[in-house]
C-alpha cells in the first residue's frame, strides 16, 4: 500500500467556494478510484483559499483483477454454414483483443451467443492516477468559471501549480500549461516558497512548517474560536459568535490569527443590531459582550498572518471600522429625525410586484389582514378590544423601514430597524415586536416569531404575497421559486402550529385575496384559491414526511382536511400511533369498505345522503347493534373532537369496528326495499362523516 497526495494550487478562491470544493473533490476522487478498481482506505480532502488537497493515506499499487464474460454477436451471425467465423465473429475477437480459439458459445435467455472470458484490471495504480486526477479536477463545479491567459480550460480561479505524489514518485499529468510535480507554494507573506516535497508522507509537515498554512478548515475554525474566547475572557467578556460568519472567516485565511480591536464607547449608543451588522458585514469581525449581555467597546477580527507590528495592524483595523461605524451613526441619527408617515408616503413610489401595486398598497393589505386575524383570535389568544388596532398598526408600519437610510445601507436589518424605530417612537410592544419579527421564519431551521404580533404580521405578509402571485399565475415549478412561495407557505403553517392559532387556512387565504382591489388577475380567484390550498397540502406533506412520518399516514391525515392546521399535527401523531396498533389493518379495511360504499352508491350514483337514519327501519339485530353503538359513541366523539383528544377519537374506532364488521357480515346494504336501503346507506354515511374528519382511510394502503 502507498500514500498519495494531490494538491491543486490556485489564486484566492471566494470563501463560499472553499468548503464545497473539498466535498466535491472527495466524492469525485473516491468514486474514480472505485471505478478504476483501486483499493484504498478512504479519501480525505481539505481546502484553503489557495489550494484544494486530496489525500489517500493507503492506496493499492495495482488494480484488482477480475474475470468477466463478454458476449458478442449471436451464433447464427458469428458462424457461417460451414462452422467458420464470419467477419462479425472475427471482428468481435479482434475488438476484445483475444485469439479466435478463446471464443466460446454461451446460452442466454435470448439465445446462443458468442462469448469470451477476459481478465480485467491488474494495471499499475501509477498509470491510472493521471486520468483519475484530471477527471476529478474537471468535475469540480463553480457558480462562475473563468479563463486565464489564452487557455481553453476554465476553473473558479486561475490554477497556478499542481502537485501529485505517490509515495516519493511524481504522478505526471498536465492541465493546460501546468504539469504536476513535487513543488508546492506557501503563504503569500509568511512562506511563499516554492518548497519541494520529497514524498507524500512529508506533505503535511512541509505545508505546516515551511508554507505556514493551516490546511484543515476545522482546525482553522477551532483556532479562531479558542483564541477569540481567550482574548475576550482577558477583557472580562465573551465573543458574540455567528456560525455563518465563523465559517466564512475560516475559509478566508490560511493562517488564522485572531486580534482584539477597540472602538470608541460613543458608538455603543447605536442599537446592538446595527453595531454587529456593521462589524460582520463590512469587516468580517465579531462583537464582544460583557456579563450583562451588553456590547463592550471591542471587536474581534482574524488576520491572515503573524504581524510584525501588532499595534500598527490593530490601529489600521480600528480606523477602517470607525469609518463604517461613523456611517452607521449618521444613518441612525438621520432616521431618528424622520416620522413613520414620511416613510409610508415614500412606499407609494416603491413597486411591490408588477400589477400588484406599490409596497404602500401591500402595507395596507397587511393592515387589513392583521386586523382580521386579531379579531378572529381575540378570545383564544386573549386579545383585548383596545389591542386589535395595535395589531393592525403593526401591519401598516411593517414595511416602513424599507426606505430608511439604515436599511438602505444594511438590507439584512429590514424589519429589525422598523421594530427598533417603533419602540423608540413609543408605539408599544405589540407594534414594535410585530414589525421586528415579521420576516421570521426565514427558513425551515429558523425559529418562528416569539410574539403573537410578530406571528400575525408574518402570516399576513406571506399570505398577501402568496395570494398575489397565485392570482398572477406565478406558481413555483421544479426548483424555480423566485418569490420564495414555498418558504411563505411553510412559514404560515409553522407559525399556526407552533403558536396554536385557531385559524381557518382557507378562509384566511380568501381574505388575503379579497384585500386586493383593482388588480387584473390572470387566474380566476376560485381557481387560484384551490391551487393555493393544494400548494399548502404539498408543503405540509413534505414537512411531515421530512419529520419522519410515513407518507401514507401523512396523506391520510391531509386527506381528511388541513384547513385547521393547528390540530393537524396532533391528529397526524395520533393516526401514526394508531397505525402501529395490532388492530390497525382490520380497522382500515372495515372503514375503507364503508367509505367506498358511500362513494359508489351516494356521490357517484347521484343519491343524496344526509347521514340521518331512522332506527324504526332497522330489521336485523346486527343493524340495530350498529345503530345503537353509533348513537352511543356519537356524543363522546363530539366531546373528544371539541377537546382535540385525537388519541381518544382513534380509540373509539376500536369500539366501533366489531359492530361495523357484524353489520357488513350479516346485513345486505343494497336490499330491494328502497326505504330500508336508503336508511342503511345513511347509517353508513353517519359513520363515514365522522371518520372522514379524522383521516382519509382510502389513502391508507394495507
Amino acid at each position: 500500500m502507498a500514500e498519495f497526495i494531490l494538491e491543486i494550487g490556485t489564486e484566492e478562491m471566494p470563501a463560499r467556494f472553499v468548503p464545497k470544493l473539498a466535498a466535491e473533490l472527495e466524492e469525485a476522487f473516491a468514486k474514480a478510484l472505485t471505478e478504476s478498481m483501486v483499493e484504498n482506505e478512504g479519501v480525505r480532502c481539505y481546502a484553503t483559499p489557495r489550494r484544494i488537497v486530496a489525500h489517500v493515506p493507503s492506496l493499492a499499487l495495482t488494480q484488482l483483477q477480475e474475470e468477466e464474460t463478454v458476449t458478442g454477436p449471436p451464433v447464427r451471425i458469428a458462424f457461417d454454414d460451414g462452422g467458420n467465423l464470419t467477419k462479425a465473429g472475427q471482428g468481435f475477437a479482434k475488438t476484445q483483443g483475444v485469439s479466435e480459439d478463446a471464443l466460446f458459445r454461451m446460452e442466454t435467455d435470448k439465445g446462443e451467443y458468442l462469448a469470451v472470458k477476459k481478465i480485467v484490471g491488474g494495471g499499475k495504480t501509477a498509470d491510472i492516477l493521471p486520468e483519475v486526477c484530471i477527471k476529478s479536477i474537471e468535475s469540480l463545479s463553480f457558480p462562475k468559471k473563468m479563463h486565464w491567459g489564452a487557455y481553453d480550460f476554465t476553473f473558479g480561479r486561475p490554477m497556478r501549480w499542481l502537485l501529485a505524489l505517490l509515495d516519493s514518485d511524481v504522478i505526471e499529468f498536465s492541465v493546460e500549461n501546468l504539469t504536476a510535480g513535487r513543488e508546492t507554494r506557501g503563504h503569500r507573506v509568511m512562506g511563499p516558497g516554492p518548497f519541494s516535497v520529497d514524498a507524500a508522507s512529508d506533505y503535511f509537515s512541509v505545508v505546516r512548517d515551511q508554507c505556514k498554512v493551516v490546511i484543515d478548515p476545522v482546525e482553522r475554525r477551532e483556532t479562531v474560536v479558542a483564541e477569540g474566547n481567550r482574548l475576550a475572557e482577558a477583557l472580562g467578556g465573551k465573543i458574540v459568535w455567528n456560525d455563518g460568519l465563523l465559517d466564512e472567516v475560516a475559509n478566508l485565511v490560511e493562517y488564522p490569527k485572531p486580534l482584539i480591536g477597540d472602538i470608541d464607547p460613543l458608538y455603543l449608543e447605536l442599537p446592538r443590531e446595527v453595531l454587529l451588522t456593521s462589524m460582520q458585514s463590512h469587516q468580517k469581525s465579531f462583537g464582544v459582550e460583557g456579563p450583562d449581555g451588553k456590547l463592550m467597546p471591542h471587536f474581534l477580527t482574524t488576520l491572515n498572518l503573524e504581524p510584525l507590528d501588532v499595534a500598527l495592524v490593530k490601529k489600521g483595523w480600528e480606523r477602517v471600522l470607525k469609518a463604517r461605524l461613523e456611517d452607521a451613526r449618521f444613518f441612525w441619527e438621520a432616521d431618528c429625525k424622520v416620522e413613520f408617515d414620511t416613510w409610508l408616503n415614500k412606499l407609494e413610489n416603491v413597486v411591490f410586484l408588477g400589477p400588484l401595486g406599490s409596497v404602500g398598497d401591500k402595507s395596507r393589505r397587511i393592515e387589513i389582514l392583521c386586523r382580521k386575524l386579531a379579531e378572529n383570535l381575540d378570545e383564544t389568544q386573549s386579545i383585548l378590544p383596545a389591542e386589535i388596532g395595535k395589531y393592525a398598526q403593526a401591519g401598516r408600519l411593517a414595511k416602513a423601514d424599507l426606505v430608511s437610510e439604515m436599511v438602505n445601507e444594511f438590507d439584512s436589518l429590514q424589519g429589525k430597524m422598523g421594530g427598533i424605530y417603533a419602540e423608540r417612537a413609543g408605539l408599544g410592544e405589540i407594534v414594535s415586536l410585530g414589525i421586528y419579527e415579521q420576516y421570521l421564519p426565514a427558513g425551515p431551521d429558523t425559529p418562528v416569531p416569539s410574539s403573537l404580533s410578530g406571528a400575525l404580521v408574518s402570516m399576513a405578509d406571506k399570505a398577501d404575497t402568496l395570494a398575489g402571485c397565485f392570482g398572477l399565475g406565478k406558481v413555483p415549478t421544479g426548483a424555480n421559486d423566485p418569490y420564495a412561495l414555498r418558504r411563505c407557505a411553510l412559514g404560515i403553517a409553522r407559525i399556526i402550529m407552533e403558536h396554536g392559532l385557531d385559524v381557518d387556512l382557507e378562509a384566511f387565504l380568501k381574505s388575503a385575496q379579497e384585500a386586493y382591489s383593482g388588480v387584473k388577475w390572470k387566474v380566476e380567484q376560485e381557481e387560484a384559491l384551490a391551487k393555493l390550498m393544494d400548494f399548502f397540502g404539498q408543503r405540509l406533506r413534505a414537512l411531515f414526511t421530512g419529520h419522519g412520518f410515513e407518507t401514507r399516514v401523512a396523506d391520510a391525515a391531509l386527506g381528511a382536511g388541513f384547513s385547521d392546521i393547528r390540530t393537524l399535527k396532533a391528529r397526524l401523531e395520533a393516526l401514526a400511533e394508531f397505525s402501529r396498533s395490532t388492530d390497525f389493518e382490520r380497522s382500515v379495511l372495515t372503514f375503507k369498505r364503508a367509505a367506498n360504499i358511500i362513494r359508489k352508491q351516494g356521490d357517484e350514483a347521484g343519491q343524496v345522503l344526509t347521514g340521518s337514519y331512522d332506527p324504526d327501519l332497522f330489521e336485523d339485530e346486527h343493524e340495530k347493534a350498529f345503530g345503537s353503538k353509533l348513537d352511543e359513541v356519537a356524543p363522546r366523539f363530539d366531546d373528544l373532537w371539541e377537546s382535540d383528544d385525537f388519541e381518544g377519537l382513534f380509540g373509539l374506532l376500536g369500539e366501533l369496528r366489531p359492530a361495523v364488521d357484524g353489520f357488513f357480515d350479516n346485513v345486505m346494504v343494497m336490499c330491494d326495499a328502497a326505504d330500508v336501503r336508503l336508511n342503511r346507506l345513511n347509517l353508513l354515511k353517519a359513520l363515514v362523516d365522522r371518520l372522514g374528519r379524522l383521516a382519509d382511510f382510502n389513502a391508507l394502503q394495507v
